[in-house]
């Protein structure tokens, strides 16, 4: 029997995202911009899926746009504040703990000959969390994008994104406020109003739906233009026909879970609180998830003397599967422990675990058993 605690990587489809998935791909197949019947089932999953993502950020639906995935949402959302925005003013403040599909694009922009783009990326502190006054201090009259992402998804810090949005929009109000609130979505409440976002970024195979579906929440009269065009679809902001059964899925998994996200917020606190028990009484292990405000469904931690990868293999010899960091580097060293101040020594064994809905403790019984027998068979004396 596997135990599976790499969550923010992915997480297993729910019944209802299947439900959903199969039958708008046997029944209601038809293309939702085509007229008759079965196109009109098609757009009315869409919508039902659009309203329902809406519903969780607090927001009126025509302010949602479906796409292929966080990436896709997140390049749209910066190229598109730097063709809009980013003529007259060319500063960009960014968390220097975010996502790859945040961090390249804005690089990118960075590196670009010609663009003129400063960016000023913001370190946080030894626990992992971004300190509001020093990311408020980089922002001035010449700042045109700041973004910040929820949740990180290898330490799982919650950054005081509403803090600083709501201090940008006050103080520079045309400032595009840009949240990759990807690790958050469906496991902390998210008010799009509250959190003084411009634009928001959800995926929808983190929180039980498929792969290859992602939604942006774009506050009306914030112009992104799109990336892809020719078609159309989702009100001109992104062309391409909508994949209805995907989407239908991301509905569904957001419906089945929205009633009960404060007790799996509760049961997440209890599974993380047993694990940080046991892991406290191995010597050789360092947790490197210590910022105060942080969500319950990411720890990181190091196993001295063993590399990440080496125990990440030995783990899954025991059909335990976790990861040695954010899924999209495929192993390169973490960014983000870098920044934090993390020591290489730590953070070359790093091991992030992210609990679901579904995680026992018994499986993290299992895993703690484990991580000492790897220890005992692998570590460097």
């Amino acid at each position: 029997m596997s135990v599976y605690l790499d969550n923010a990587a992915t997480t297993r489809p729910c019944e209802p995202a299947v439900s959903a998935v199969f039958q708008c791909m046997v029944e209601d197949y038809g293309n939702p911009s085509s007229l008759h019947k079965l196109g009109l089932n098609a757009e009315r999953h869409v919508e039902e899926a659009r309203k329902a993502i809406a519903a969780a950020l607090v927001c009126d639906p025509r302010c949602i746009t479906f796409t292929s995935g966080a990436t896709e949402c997140n390049n749209t959302a910066i190229f598109g504040a730097a063709e809009n925005y980013g003529r007259r003013k060319k500063k960009i403040i960014v968390s220097a703990i975010e996502h790859p599909s945040v961090a390249e694009p804005i690089k990118f922009l960075e590196e670009k000959k010609g663009s003129g783009f400063e960016v000023v990326r913001i370190k946080p502190s030894r626990n992992g969390e971004i300190s509001e006054e020093d990311f408020i201090a980089a922002v001035d009259e010449d700042t045109f994008l700041v973004s910040c992402m929820l949740v990180n998804n290898e330490t799982g810090s919650i950054q005081p994104v509403r803090k600083i949005f709501s201090y940008v929009k006050r103080n520079f109000p045309e400032c595009i406020t840009h949240c990759d609130a990807v690790q958050g979505f469906m496991k902390m409440p998210i008010r799009s109003a509250e959190l003084f976002a411009d634009i928001i970024v959800v995926s929808g195979h983190k929180v039980h739906a498929v792969k290859g579906v992602g939604a942006m929440f774009v506050k009306k009269g914030i112009r992104i233009p799109p990336i892809l065009i020719g078609g159309g679809q989702e009100q001109g902001k992104r062309s391409g026909t909508e994949s209805v059964p995907l989407i239908a899925g991301f509905g569904a998994a957001v419906r089945a879970l929205m009633p009960t996200m404060p007790v799996a917020h509760e049961n997440a606190e209890k599974i993380t609180a047993y694990l940080l028990k046991k892991l406290a009484k191995l010597d050789y292990v360092t947790v490197n998830s210590t910022a105060e405000n942080r969500s319950p469904y990411i720890t990181n931690f190091s196993v001295e003397g063993v590399r990440s990868e080496i125990m990440l293999h030995f783990l899954e010899t025991q059909n335990i599967y976790v990861s040695s960091g954010s899924a999209c580097s495929k192993g390169a060293h973490s960014s983000v422990l870098t920044a934090m101040g993390i020591p290489d020594r730590l953070a070359d064994s790093a091991i992030r675990v992210s609990i679901g809905r579904t995680t026992t403790m018994g499986e993290i019984d299992t895993l703690i058993n484990a991580v000492q027998d790897g220890y005992g068979k692998l570590a460097k004396r």
